[in-house]
């Protein structure tokens, strides 16, 4: 049995560059051998010679011009030879680099995705906890307090409005808080108003909140976009106001919503302290989650800003959505 590899033995370890630059080495060495063969041949026999009588009769063919002609043919098969491979090459770097832009789009999905799973399941514990609690809470209350009018007594009138009271109470905050929790899941002024008046009112409402001023601008006609580029625009703003109440230390936002032509689009520009694009790549699971979206209608998103200038948000999203929109789950 053959014994096992010497330690230096690296046949199994080579790269493609290395086993090619090998064959190469040895086609060479396999022309060169070819070459001095058909020398050495050629002198024994003297096929030059040969081959000047032969074609002595045949002067008017000029078949004596045969080998210079030959030449320049191995000449230029050897050219073409040469760009061929040279085009190769290039042909294969591009390819190269496209596998690698390809697998760092790849990489960047994955950890999209990974994030876009962590807040989906954040989300879902905040809406189990608050149905859980404040639900069950208050649907607890409204059971007692209907157990103790079925055991008051008739005439017992001060007892009864009182809990009927406090189960009015307990129905109305209830009310509040699944009205609260269809807000979170779908913008109800986005379906009962239009899109421009639920931004109008997300922008008061917001400037209400935070006492920043938040003004909002629309032109064109924005009455009959469809619904998939709707709720891309409400949660874009959405999410950039978020994100200049808890970053940006603003004074001000201008939210400025145009139609026209074959597109929309959307600036929302605050005049806080800015942030350095190139070093904040990652921008947020917030803002990659908004640029998912735009993405996913056919459109683009797009940050500008600078230390101490501001931040721009600028989305631009075709009037016609992809043939399968991305839809908002529920």
């Amino acid at each position: 049995m053959p014994g096992p590899p010497a330690p230096g033995h690296t046949a199994c370890t080579r790269t493609p560059q290395e086993m090619t630059s090998k064959r190469w080495r040895h086609d060479l060495w396999r022309i060169a051998a070819a070459v001095l063969l058909w020398y050495g041949l050629s002198t024994a026999l003297d096929l030059h010679e040969s081959f000047v009588e032969w074609v002595a009769h045949f002067e008017r063919w000029q078949f004596d011009e045969l080998p210079f002609t030959a030449i320049v043919l191995a000449i230029g098969l050897s050219w073409y030879a040469l760009r061929r491979r040279n085009e190769l090459r290039a042909e294969l770097v591009r390819r190269e680099a496209a596998e690698a832009h390809a697998a760092q789009l790849l990489a960047h999905n994955r950890e999209l995705a990974q994030q876009l799973i962590s807040l989906q399941e954040a989300e879902r514990l905040a809406l189990a906890r608050e149905l859980h609690d404040e639900l069950g809470q208050r649907c607890s209350a409204i059971l007692v307090e209907t157990a103790s009018l079925r055991r008051c007594a008739a005439d017992d009138r001060a007892t009864m409005l009182g809990a009927a009271a406090r189960a009015d109470v307990a129905a109305q905050g209830l009310f509040l808080m699944l009205r609260g929790m269809l807000k979170r899941l779908r913008p109800e002024q986005l379906d009962a108003l239009g899109l421009t008046a639920a931004l109008q009112d997300l922008c008061e409402a917001w400037e209400t909140r935070s006492g920043v001023a938040c003004v909002f601008h629309h032109d064109g006609p924005l009455q009959t976009l469809p619904d998939v580029l709707n709720i891309t625009v409400y949660r874009v703003v959405q999410e950039s106001l978020t994100n200049v109440l808890r970053h940006a230390r603003a004074r001000s936002v201008r939210v400025v919503l145009r139609a026209a032509g074959d597109g929309v689009t959307l600036t929302v520009q605050d005049d806080g302290q800015g942030m350095d694009v190139e070093a904040s790549a990652g921008r947020g699971l917030g803002l990659l989650g908004a640029a998912e979206r735009a993405a996913a209608a056919g459109g683009e998103l797009q940050l500008h800003s600078a230390p101490g200038a501001g931040v721009q948000l600028r989305l631009s999203l075709p009037l016609a959505p992809p043939a399968t929109p991305w839809r908002e789950a529920a």
